[in-house]
């Protein structure tokens, strides 16, 4: 495959099955040229986020991402190409009068709106009713900790029908003195503006060490007087990329004088005036602060009046409502996805996991609607997430937990690496700094159902050979 300049716009130029196609080369997410990523039979991975298209129609077939892309004639003449422009939108259906099916849509999240986009593409011509918290139409939320000042019509949104009002909220902290002024939640855009600016020249401290907290702290760099964060763990990110990557960006973020408390947590926080002054930790540790930011997780208590209403509704020890692989529960006529699920994973042996990701809600939607359409569709997606700390990305993909074994490729203090994450002999989770797009190519294996062994991951040669095939 190979980019091609028509006019102001560049173009994928692919051959699969000794037909050449032309579909447009910057992914609809965020604009990653697509000459540089993966391609295998009909569709090519993005090598930025992992989105998937099929290079013969432009149809998005793995998220995350909404829009298609367009998809051109191509006409070749004595050995030379020709294109003509053939934008292909997907038509989307509409609510009949008198048609009363109605599907409800709880949330205003990934799971929801491609749910709904879902069921209008495939004409669905019911009522949609969407209930969501938010008072803004559903959007990219995957912004929210890395660009914190960004405008509301910065963020790509979509319309479907009516909307109401309820979603799952951030866990938050129960202990004295959380009612305080300048005590923050990053939940909404409106939340991040408020954040941006009460931190510039504050002394912020961070509870979390995960997505959230670190994109926060990162972000803060060079605005806040002073960033403190307080992990749980002994490391950053360490149950979702592991202790090697979370060594990484604890030493990335240390380096710019962002100071760490792990293995602790937050008893008290105290004011005065009715602000916040200072944080007391476990281990007695007083930390000044002006504004705390508190990132540690969703609740799905907001749910649970819903949830009652279905008493049969099983859930598991920590109240995550139980999926098939069709995202049905136990109660008939009634899905879940998104953060408030457990889910059997196809890559990990169907294991029940829990993944609160944009790519695996937007894949959760999906499911889901096709689902409730009769149209049978089970999961199989591979997960695929990303964090952007000091304006690098670290990519990730897999399902690492439990690993025993990784391979390192590259060098840390370069910042430039690879990591494959091993059990059982078997490459299970890659990720991946500057090392663009390994990450891409293992996810593509791995939602082939191809076992990556430790021998091939050990041998720099085979990766190179791994590629190149890949690129043909």
């Amino acid at each position: 495959m190979m980019e091609v300049e028509v006019g102001r716009h560049t173009v994928l130029l692919a051959r699969t099955d000794g037909k050449y196609s032309a579909i447009g080369n910057q992914c609809t997410h965020y604009g990653a040229p697509l000459s540089k990523g993966v391609i295998t039979g009909h569709r090519v991975r993005c090598p930025w986020h992992g989105s998937c298209f099929n290079v013969q129609t432009g149809d998005l077939e793995e998220f995350p991402g909404i829009d298609c892309l367009p998809c051109h004639k191509v006409r070749t003449c004595d050995k030379t190409y020709s294109l003509r422009q053939q934008k292909r939108i997907k038509s989307m259906g509409k609510a009949e009068p008198g048609v009363t099916h109605t599907v409800l849509l709880l949330g205003g999240g990934a799971a929801s709106l491609i749910c709904a986009e879902i069921l209008r593409q495939e004409n669905f011509v019911g009522r949609i009713i969407m209930v969501t918290r938010d008072d803004l139409l559903p959007y990219d939320k995957t912004r929210l900790s890395k660009v914190l000042q960004s405008k509301q019509r910065d963020q790509k949104t979509s319309r479907f029908s009516d909307e109401y009002s309820l979603s799952s909220r951030a866990k938050g902290l129960d202990v004295p003195g959380i009612k305080l002024d300048n005590v923050k939640m990053l939940e909404t855009p409106e939340d991040a503006r408020q954040i941006h600016a009460a931190c510039q020249g504050s002394n912020i401290v961070l509870v979390g060490t995960s997505f959230v907290g670190m994109e926060v702290a990162s972000y803060m760099i060079g605005k806040a007087s002073s960033i403190t964060v307080i992990g749980s763990s002994e490391l950053p990110y360490q149950n979702t990329l592991g202790r090697e990557i979370g060594r990484v960006t604890m030493t990335m973020l240390s380096e710019k004088d962002v100071k760490f408390y792990m293995n602790d947590s937050v008893i008290e926080v105290k004011g005065v005036n009715g602000k916040v002054k200072e944080v007391v930790l476990k281990s007695g540790t007083v930390i000044p602060a002006d504004v705390l930011i508190v990132g540690v997780g969703k609740c799905n208590a907001d749910f649970y009046p819903f949830f009652l209403s279905f008493p049969s509704l099983v859930m598991n020890a920590k109240n995550f409502v139980i999926v098939d692989k069709c995202m049905r529960t136990n109660v008939p006529d009634v899905f879940s996805g998104g953060d408030v699920v457990t889910f059997p994973l196809a890559m990990a042996n169907n294991r029940l996991v829990t993944i609160g990701h944009w790519q695996m809600a937007q894949a959760h939607g999906r499911i889901v609607a096709l689902n409730i359409l009769n149209k049978p569709s089970e999961l199989n997606s591979v997960p695929y997430y990303w964090t952007v700390l000091l304006g690098k990305t670290i990519r990730y993909t897999g399902y690492g937990e439990g690993y025993t074994d990784i391979v390192i490729k590259g060098r840390f203090e370069e910042r430039k690496f690879l990591a494959l994450y091993i059990k059982n002999d078997e490459v299970i989770a890659a990720a991946g700094l500057n090392y663009d797009p390994v990450v891409s190519a293992v996810a593509e294996r791995l939602a082939a159902g191809k076992v990556i062994t430790k021998k091939e991951a050990q041998y720099v040669e085979w990766f190179c050979l791994f590629l190149l095939c890949f690129h043909l």
